[in-house]
């Protein structure tokens, strides 16, 4: 990068957003996006993600599309545009009148607008999409892009059109931006949204400031009581997560029994009650405790959360260090506490293993979309096959995936040219639906890695996400009682080494753990080998 070109971003932050100096991966994607590179930035939170566009439109001109999945993030974000009065901002979103939709377009059209907000949903309008089009936007912000993922931890079927989305903009340069995301998350956001050529600006995991520990136990109602015990001794304002809605309703009593001022959160609640809920836990701390099951997490960002506790196992690592990640945001010291019982991994199993695909299943869908000769939306397809929608969104993502349907803008889907054969499609996209179970299994056994380890547990989050990091780190329950330390034998391959097994195929090493080394296969997801016999038999070869 010319030394002017640093100049010129550096000021812009200070000058624009008041910022002393540049965080961590900003400049880098900044410098991509000016230069008319698509980008992935995975940046952790609170690292200024926002500001990557703020700055290539102040410095490259709009307009600009930003791609955010809640009303709530939208109002955040134009407001703090507003604030930093670095141009105009509006949101576009079903609660605006016709007349006021077609003004706010009209805007961008006549560059009057520099940012534009609007939810995946919004793309299913066709006179939006077309509006767009003719808007030329000069770039694509999509924000929170894991959700584009059925890896990630916040999959959101609606995010799958946006790929069609950006060719049907003219492919303006793409910005993909998420906190978490692990290797084949990273992955599936550059496939789907067609990134080409990306440039990756993955910048660290680690939140030094949150203490990680794992409460064991064997009993469910001892689990629960000691739980109780924490939060009610424990630093407040607290996140207690659980994994249903009856259960957040227990704690959530539980706690206030226990005199600690507690709500509990979840998708049962009116819609009025969860706001209220919410907001009297983010703006007013007399509310020290929120009981939620994962329906609370996207949007908060409550700086001052002194602890996250976990009644359960996550489904996946990416989904545990997300929920986590909402604990200390003001750099200030947080613990993030998993009570864990073996037995709790079962259920994780149960529906990591759910939703198999059957063969005769993925050809009713695979007939339908044949004879119809056009595209179809997910009603039509229910209302030919009588499938639910999970089942029609598992069977079309695998279709797509063999390419046998294309996914339009709007969220119809359409057979793709030079598809396979109809019976091929279906029995080749069951196979890769039994493939991606098989592979969410092997999450659960990571996430139960976690739980269970007697080493470094930051060492393990961070190797997990790709990232090389040798313990002990100091600020984990298993470091603080002394069973971790550095491990110095011969490692056979660096971490993040790409190796092939002469069965399970291609791999990336991922982390050793004592006698052991976990990689993570393409086909075959994430495991664990024996060190000894990986040398002795030569099993893993470095590509």
């Amino acid at each position: 990068m010319s030394t002017s070109q640093h100049t010129d971003i550096a000021r812009a932050a200070r000058e624009l957003l008041g910022f002393e100096h540049l965080r961590p991966g900003q400049e880098d994607a900044v410098r991509a996006v000016l230069a008319g590179r698509d980008t992935l930035a995975v940046l952790p939170t609170g690292s200024g993600k926002s500001a990557i566009y703020e700055l290539a439109t102040a410095l490259g001109g709009g307009p600009t599309v930003v791609v955010s999945p809640l009303l709530a993030l939208q109002r955040d974000q134009i407001e703090k545009i507003e604030q930093e009065d670095i141009g105009s901002a509006a949101a576009l979103n079903s609660t605006l009148s016709e007349t006021r939709r077609e003004e706010l377009l009209e805007e961008l059209d006549d560059d009057e607008l520099e940012y534009l907000f609007l939810a995946p949903e919004q793309f299913a309008s066709e006179e939006t999409l077309e509006k767009l089009r003719e808007a030329k936007p000069t770039l694509l912000v999509v924000d929170e892009a894991h959700s584009i993922s059925e890896w990630g931890h916040d999959f959101r079927p609606e995010y799958l059109r946006l790929g069609s989305v950006a060719e049907l903009l003219g492919n303006p340069t793409t910005l993909a931006l998420t906190a978490t995301a692990a290797p084949p998350v990273r992955a599936e956001i550059v496939e789907r949204l067609g990134l080409r050529d990306p440039v990756e600006v993955i910048r660290g995991f680690d939140r030094p400031n949150i203490h990680l520990a794992v409460d064991d136990h064997h009993d469910e109602n001892q689990k629960l009581r000691a739980l109780v015990q924490h939060v009610a001794g424990g630093e407040r304002p607290a996140i207690v997560y659980t994994a249903t809605r009856r259960r957040s309703e227990e704690l959530a009593e539980e706690l206030r029994e226990a005199g600690v001022s507690a709500l509990a959160y979840h998708a049962g609640l009116r819609r009025h009650e969860r706001e209220a809920a919410q907001t009297a836990f983010m703006d007013d701390d007399d509310v020290e405790v929120v009981v939620a099951t994962i329906a609370f997490g996207m949007g908060v960002d409550k700086p001052n959360v002194r602890a996250v506790v976990h009644a359960e196992i996550s489904d996946s690592v990416d989904a545990y260090y997300q929920e986590i990640g909402r604990g200390g945001r003001d750099g200030e010291p947080a613990r993030a506490v998993l009570f864990y019982r073996p037995e709790d991994v079962g259920l994780r199993r149960f529906f990591a293993g759910a939703g198999q695909l059957a063969v005769d299943e993925a050809l009713a869908i695979a007939e339908t979309v044949d004879d119809a000769g056009g595209p179809l939306d997910a009603h039509a397809l229910h209302e030919a096959t009588g499938l639910s929608e999970t089942k029609i969104l598992a069977a079309l993502g695998r279709l797509e995936d063999v390419g046998f349907v294309e996914l339009l803008p709007d969220g119809e889907v359409t057979k793709a040219d030079g598809a396979l054969a109809v019976d091929d499609a279906a029995e080749a996209a069951a196979a890769a639906q039994h493939s991606r179970k098989e592979y969410e299994r092997t999450r659960v056994e990571m996430v139960r890695g976690y739980a269970e380890t007697t080493g470094c547990r930051r060492e393990y989050v961070l190797s997990y996400f790709g990232e090389a990091f040798e313990g002990p780190c100091g600020n984990c329950d298993n470091c603080d009682a002394g069973l971790t330390r550095a491990d110095r034998r011969d490692r056979p391959f660096e971490v993040g080494a790409s190796v092939r097994h002469p069965e399970l195929g291609d791999g990336t090493v991922q982390r050793y753990d004592g006698d052991t080394v976990v990689v993570l296969f393409d086909e075959h997801g994430y495991r664990t080998l024996a060190l000894d016999l990986v040398v002795e038999r030569g099993l893993l070869s470095e590509t």
